[in-house]
């Protein structure tokens, strides 16, 4: 996968797809259940669009030399979301595109002090800011899966659905007490270790990345090792 401005076409088409997704909303669909409970659709287009604004928070830290938080507190976070969950949906619509634009615009123009410089992401790890396009791709990929509106885990494309498994087994490969896990896409030819002796989990390259997000308990998958597929460990 590309990184840093290379993927930025990437998260324009992604942003695109997701924009095009909410527009065939009615305002009443907006408050509908999502697959990330108790947030609505409302909860979720937000959500995406405040993200823009808090990788922004993180790149103004490293063109300043300071290791700014992605946001000010949890509450806050969850504050803005609420806040905006029940706008009507030309106005979710104009969020997203406003606030991915102004992100777009931020990582194309970023100075080079700033390219090597290091951002804590909410969970904690330091990530690069040519990691923040993919990350960001990542997000709106996922959550517009999220959404329910007939987007699913097999229309990411293939290539950035390995990235987000690899992106997501990163993750929880810095914890301690990780359960070993083994992954074998039968269509995609994946195949990934997560510590050692795991049981190993097949299927296809969409349904391991459903049940490794934690969208799904495992529909679809086969487990060698373990009685049955167990529940995939919280991501993030």
């Amino acid at each position: 996968m590309r990184d840093g401005t290379e993927a930025l076409g990437l998260v324009a088409e992604s942003t695109r797809r997701f924009t095009d997704s909410v527009t065939l909303l009615s305002d009443g669909q907006v408050g509908e259940a999502t697959l990330i409970p108790p947030w609505t659709r409302g909860h979720v287009i937000t959500h995406v669009a405040r993200a823009a604004d808090s990788y922004r928070r993180l790149l103004t830290g490293a063109i300043e030399g300071v290791e700014a938080p992605q946001y000010p507190s949890m509450q806050f976070r969850a504050d803005q979301i609420e806040e905006g969950a029940k706008r009507p949906v030309a106005e979710l619509v104009a969020d997203v595109i406003d606030s991915s634009a102004r992100f777009d615009e931020m990582m194309r123009t970023l100075p080079e002090v700033a390219w090597r410089a290091s951002v804590r992401m909410r969970p904690g790890e330091l990530r690069a800011p040519a990691a923040l396009p993919l990350i960001r791709l990542r997000e709106i990929e996922v959550h517009h899966v999220d959404l329910a509106v007939g987007y699913t885990f097999g229309d990411i494309a293939a290539d950035t659905a390995a990235w987000v498994i690899d992106d997501i087994l990163m993750e929880l490969g810095r914890r301690a007490e990780i359960r070993p896990l083994r992954l074998t896409a039968t269509d995609t030819g994946l195949s990934r270790e997560l510590g050692a002796d795991g049981p190993l989990i097949s299927g296809t390259q969409a349904d391991l990345l459903a049940w490794l997000s934690g969208r799904t308990s495992g529909a679809g998958l086969s487990a060698e090792g373990a009685e049955t597929v167990p529940p995939a460990s919280y991501w993030i």
